[in-house]
């Protein structure tokens, strides 16, 4: 699996986590083509090349170039919403505005529709937020983890006077987290820096067993005598657990179960809920019939997935039914190495998973591509999906 582990030894921001993977190799240019279809137009962006404390790194400003207009989670939500971002980057980007907002609200105690962010700007942080997931996408990283946190130390300057580093957004955010102060006494960590890492990274300490692809440094934007203000990113192929067998490959996954028993709910809702689940990134989601107390017939409700979408998938099965609690437990999987690729077809491009085992090379076309040209061509989905399993080696 593709991870990318940040190294947080200065702390981590929203611009050193763009500076940091634009250095990996994401592209700039591309980027602000895909930001460009949230309708913003108050700010630009730009990068040059810095040295920081001895080492070379990618220096990010977002610059908003006027005076905007207070928006809340509600706006913000409304811009992500109706762009033409991928389906989970909004997904995963709205969920993590909504863990800021969360703790904005928690913070100052005022309702969640009445808060906003107080140090940050609204455009600046959208640009972090969704940019840092725009290019984890460009690069093709499956998976995040971190080290621990530096905070940094002394106070900061805020709306509500001086205040301790680290700021209380910062020290709510990072709860359960492992994190210590050392160095300067600056804020080294941000809220944005904050809330990025806690809702992308599955695990925090050593990087894992990998092979290393590619490394970059996103440099912050103050120096400091004797040390590096630049938050490392290393991007690679994660190599633990991976077993030579036969002539294929296969891997070991740590993922988790999420699990909830219902026996109360309308039955019509359980389609809807699977496709909100999947499509927020659940790897697996399927319901089994039980007997439960009393005699009652029931559902246990059943979601594979890994560690960094646990919560955003709990959330929503507590949104979406009547269960009051889940449970969860860690698993793992062995499965064949595969990847998905774009074949030009008879019927045009078609999406396959390409599975390698024994020598030998599996093709299988993806399901939705099938099922639209079996619409458009009005031809039966058994056949169209036959007929491209029979060719995929041809094209």
């Amino acid at each position: 699996m593709k991870t990318a582990h940040f190294d947080c030894y200065s702390g981590i921001s929203g611009d050193m986590c763009l500076g940091a993977l634009i250095d990996a190799g994401a592209d700039l240019n591309e980027l602000k083509k895909s930001l460009g279809t949230l309708g913003i137009a108050n700010y630009g962006i730009t990068k040059r090349k810095v040295v920081k404390g001895g080492i070379a790194a990618t220096r990010v400003n977002v610059k908003v170039q006027q005076k905007e207009p207070l928006r809340r989670l509600a706006d913000i939500l409304s811009i992500i919403g109706n762009s033409d971002l991928p389906e989970h980057i909004v997904k995963d980007s709205s969920r993590i505005f909504r863990q800021l907002f969360r703790t904005e609200a928690k913070i100052h105690s005022s309702p969640l529709k009445d808060a906003h962010l107080h140090e940050l700007s609204a455009t600046d942080c959208i640009i972090d937020i969704v940019g840092t997931l725009l290019c984890l996408h460009h690069l093709g990283v499956e998976g995040v983890t971190s080290s621990p946190i530096n905070l940094g130390g002394g106070t900061v300057e805020t709306a509500h006077g001086l205040l301790p580093v680290p700021a209380p957004a910062t020290a709510e955010l990072l709860k359960g987290i492992p994190v210590y102060s050392s160095g300067p006494a600056r804020e080294l960590t941000t809220p944005t820096g904050a809330v990025i890492i806690r809702s992308l990274a599955s695990s925090f300490g050593s990087p894992p067993s990998m092979i290393i692809r590619t490394i970059g440094y996103g440099a912050g934007g103050h120096d400091f005598k004797g040390r590096s203000n630049t938050l490392r990113v290393i991007i690679g192929e994660t190599v633990e657990k991976t077993s030579q067998i036969s002539e294929g490959r296969r891997f070991t996954e740590s993922l988790i179960i999420i699990q909830t028993n219902i026996d109360d709910m309308n039955p019509q809702v359980y389609g809807y809920l699977i496709e909100r689940l999947l499509g927020c990134g659940a790897l697996d989601a399927y319901l089994t019939n039980v007997m439960m107390k009393k005699g009652r017939p029931g559902i246990v409700l059943n979601v594979l997935s890994t560690q960094a979408l646990k919560y955003a998938l709990i959330d929503i099965i507590l949104n979406e039914t009547t269960t009051i609690g889940v449970r969860f437990f860690d698993a793992e999987r062995v499965c064949i190495g595969r990847k998905i690729r774009k074949i030009q077809t008879e019927y045009g491009p078609v999406r396959f998973k390409i599975i390698t085992s024994h020598g030998e090379d599996r093709f299988l076309p993806e399901y939705e591509d099938c099922k639209r040209i079996s619409i458009e061509r009005n031809l039966p989905l058994i056949e169209v999906m036959q007929r491209l399993r029979d060719k995929g080696p041809e094209y």
